[in-house]
């Protein structure tokens, strides 16, 4: 009977050849029930091959994730502890982007999913990913819907576990490590207002408002009147009754509607916080080019548009 080497040794192998460093950030449990990696570290369990040929073909963040949506690997220790080990490696020490191994050790990672049967084709992404588009150009107006609603219209409920009471849905602003979550995400808000020169009776268009927490702001701090607009019917749903709750209705308006259909300019300003992974790249010039004409000269202060993709 041929004898076989424990898989996560060489697991752990592999995986700091791909972060270039030193050794695994993890100690890793393999599908064959072997263990491998510094001892004491986090706990890594590859559950299946398929994990290992998702990181070849997507290496980095979107391999790994994309296997821990499947189940094929699972964090077995404090998910902070876990992620924390990558800190201080190699290829992703100094930011999240990802650094291709050289040619070399291409080949030797190559050997080493060879052996534990992981070559193939890429794995098809996870159902939860994934959306069958409308057929036609991509972001187009009902593939953009459609896109949208995949993503955010999976209930409020979900979004109000996941953000808390600010429903707030991008990167926060911290003054120093004692600031919590929501007064981060408040001074994000009242940052994007000031950065706009928002003052009482100018007219703010937010394009992609989510559920209304920047409106919200920009009426009650700045006395400014708000439309925002989003493509998600539950998103729009919450944030109507969130401006109605706070008295607000007569000075923001929520609409589900695509930027490409606003007719009813001009703005003072034009708020688009954390929602240019939407458009895209390819269309991001033409969707500067749509908003542009409703962000027309209404007053002696030129209209100012801020883009944040935080």
């Amino acid at each position: 009977m041929a004898h076989h080497a424990p898989v996560a040794p060489r697991l752990a192998a592999a995986l700091s050849t791909v972060l270039g460093a030193a050794e695994s950030p993890w100690r890793l449990r393999a599908w064959d029930g072997s263990e491998g990696g510094p001892p004491g570290a986090p706990v890594l369990a590859v559950r299946s091959p398929r994990a290992v040929r998702r990181l070849i073909w997507a290496p980095g963040e979107l391999g790994l994730v994309r296997a821990y949506v499947a189940g094929e690997i699972d964090l077995e220790d404090d998910v902070f502890r876990t992620l924390d080990a990558l800190s201080s490696l190699g290829r992703l020490s100094s930011s999240s982007t990802f650094s291709r191994p050289a040619a070399r050790e291409w080949l030797e990672l190559a050997r080493t999913a060879a052996a534990m049967g992981a070559i193939g084709r890429p794995p098809a992404v996870p159902p939860e990913e994934f959306t069958r588009p409308r057929r036609g150009p991509r972001h187009s107006r009902r593939r953009d819907a459609d896109a949208v609603a995949h993503h955010y219209d999976v209930s409020n409920d979900f979004y109000e576990l996941v953000l808390g009471p600010t429903m707030v849905y991008s990167c926060a602003v911290w003054t120093d490590e004692g600031t919590g979550l929501d007064a981060a995400q408040e001074a994000k808000l009242d940052l994007v207002c000031r950065k706009l020169g928002l003052r009482p009776g100018m007219r703010l268009l937010d394009v992609g408002c989510g559920w209304g927490s920047l409106a919200l702001h920009a009426a009650q701090r700045y006395g400014a009147d708000v439309v925002g607009i989003t493509l998600s019917a539950q998103q729009a749903d919450l944030a109507r009754r969130r401006v109605t709750a706070a008295g607000l209705d007569g000075r923001i308006s929520i609409r589900v509607q695509d930027y490409r259909d606003v007719a009813d300019g001009p703005f003072d300003a034009i708020a688009s916080i954390g929602m240019a992974e939407h458009v895209g790249r390819v269309a991001l010039a033409g969707y500067v080019a749509a908003v542009r004409p409703v962000a027309a000269r209404r007053s002696a202060a030129q209209p100012r548009h801020l883009l944040d993709c935080g």
